[in-house]
């Protein structure tokens, strides 16, 4: 859930490609384009929906006055790779130029040496990379691709869902790591509840529950100087779960007990979240031997899905035995997510991938996000005060249950949370696996090629945003709201993505978020008295160091 769509770090730089055409069985030409096939058990990225005939009878681009005027793809501009090792040195440990964990900085040295199209090619087993930093043309790309569109995936869960677990997936693949026509399919069966207003309203009151005993368990973790401790991020990845648990299981799991027992359910369900995403960062950022023989890592991320499958499928269970015993699992008028899914699809197996699908993708995204957020409020205290004096206008009783209505009003605190993504974006950037030749930025592409739009450089572009380098909430509000007149590309910062694969959980990952905040800063000061932490990616882009925040209790 939340900022659930891909990061391309893992995604895009990991993703291999198979480069055979199946109607000649001849390699292409390109390196890491793909003629045309399906989704491999690897993983490797094919296509199904053309670009350029959207409209079912388009003619294709390369008969186009604009292809035969574009460059070739060859002068692309780019780093230049080396015979034999091609630009895969530039990746290596104490010889190579770049870190991957530094990967926010390499798109940004990108785009100052070589401009706003950069072709990373030479990529040993793995297909071209194409940065567009082009809002222009990233807007052009996303609204010409289709109702398919296909994300470079997770190969590592691609092979999870179609070959090791084949017996339980089968034809439900889910959203996460699924193209085409199967994506589309299983999206169009889901995607009406999650994002339904009225089922999102549903939860304002569960998660506020959730977050009041976190703010609770925050009061009992302080020391002598009210202070969190140095590994706050794991209780932050705790609430997140908790929530997202309330969400897509309709229960609360028992993560933000104090004192799990080792082998009690909550603290199992706890370490296996803690390593989902983390070990597909090291499965697909390092060699792929898991490709060909089962490697330690590999097996614990197999055991480590195995288990959350049969988490979701016991909860799905008791959800389904608490409706036929006419129980609900609420007691509101409103039906809760999984309740609306069950009684609309009856098939147990798709509720469970679903919330599968959710869990995975949203417990780093959101609480990385929210280590970031609560980062960027403690160290900017005339912002923090901003927001608190929203809270107290809006909600004069911090005893008074926060209800959608207020979360609404609170314009300010939203505007915050997107000034933060813009300029410390927790999503790189997205991207694209081209599936047809195009022309992009002056240039002919051929389709296969990877695109990233680096989020994290567009979003702090001045061609694309007044006053870049200043972070003002303000830029998001309208005029009448105290905001200013400047620009503001629509399409420079997208953390959710854009189009037919944004974010599926975004509605409630903004939710969750939203709570958070304004139960937090209602009642709380946040600071954030030690040397300031520099950010880089670990499987997210969020502060690196220990948040240990002060967290001091206002006056009502």
């Amino acid at each position: 859930m939340g900022l659930m769509r891909q990061i391309w770090v893992g995604r895009c730089w990991a993703s291999t490609s198979a480069s055979v055409s199946s109607a000649t069985g001849k390699t292409s030409s390109t390196p890491g384009v793909t003629k045309k096939g399906k989704i491999s058990p690897d993983g490797s990225p094919t296509y199904s929906t053309c670009l350029h005939m959207v409209d079912g009878g388009s003619p294709s681009i390369v008969t186009s006055e604009e292809w035969t005027n574009a460059k070739p793809y060859e002068q692309v501009p780019g780093p230049r790779p080396l015979p034999l090792l091609g630009n895969t040195w530039r990746l290596f440990p104490y010889v190579g130029q770049y870190k991957i964990s530094d990967i926010a900085r390499i798109s940004y040295i990108l785009h100052r040496d070589y401009g706003r199209i950069v072709r990373f090619s030479g990529l040993v087993g793995r297909p071209d990379l194409l940065f567009v930093y082009d809002a222009d043309e990233i807007e052009k790309c996303y609204r010409h691709e289709g109702p398919t569109p296909f994300r470079p995936s997770m190969p590592c869960l691609v092979k999870y869902k179609s070959v090791v677990r084949k017996d339980f997936f089968g034809d439900l693949p889910g959203v996460v790591g699924v193209h085409g026509e199967p994506w589309r399919e299983f999206r169009s069966r889901v995607q009406k509840p999650v994002l339904q207003l009225s089922t999102v309203k549903r939860y304002v009151t569960p998660l506020e529950e959730v977050t009041k005993d976190f703010l609770v368990r925050c009061e009992q973790l302080l020391d002598n100087n009210s202070e969190l401790p140095h590994d706050f991020d794991n209780e932050i990845h705790k609430w997140s779960l908790e929530c997202i648990g309330r969400v897509a299981l309709d229960t609360r799991l028992g993560c933000l007990e104090p004192n799990l027992a080792p082998d009690s359910e909550p603290q199992l369900i706890i370490n296996a979240a803690k390593h989902a995403l983390r070990n597909v960062a090291i499965l697909e950022l390092k060699m792929p031997f898991w490709r060909y023989f089962p490697t330690p890592i590999w097996t614990k991320y197999v055991n480590n899905m195995n288990f959350f499958v049969e988490i979701c499928m016991k909860y799905i269970q008791n959800a389904t035995e608490r409706m036929k015993s006419g129980g609900g699992g609420s007691v509101m008028e409103e039906p809760s997510l999984l309740e609306r899914v069950l009684k609309a699809e009856n098939n147990e197996k798709l509720a469970c991938i679903m919330a599968l699908d959710l869990i995975l993708v949203g417990i780093d995204t959101i609480s990385m996000a929210v280590c970031s957020i609560l980062y960027q409020i403690a160290t900017r205290p005339l912002e923090q005060e901003k927001v608190h004096e929203e809270l107290r206008r809006i909600i004069p009783d911090p005893s008074t249950p926060i209800t959608y209505q207020h979360l609404e009003k609170l314009t300010y605190l939203k505007a915050f949370i997107k000034e933060v993504f813009r300029v410390y974006s927790t999503v790189i950037g997205n991207g694209r696996t081209l599936q047809e030749d195009a022309v992009i930025c002056g240039y002919r592409i051929p389709k296969g090629v990877q695109m990233v739009f680096p989020t994290i450089v567009t979003g702090n572009m001045a061609e694309y945003v007044s006053d870049c380098n200043s972070f003002r909430p303000e830029r998001w509000l309208k005029a009448n709201q105290g905001g200013f007149e400047g620009k503001l590309h629509p399409f420079a910062s997208l953390p959710y993505g854009y189009g037919a694969r944004m974010c599926l959980g975004r509605r409630f990952a903004d939710l969750e978020m939203q709570i958070l905040l304004a139960k937090l800063l209602r009642s709380y000061k946040l600071e954030y008295n030690h040397e300031p932490l520099k950010y880089a990616v670990t499987f997210m882009y969020a502060p690196d160091g220990e948040l240990k925040f002060k967290m001091t209790k206002r006056n009502s």
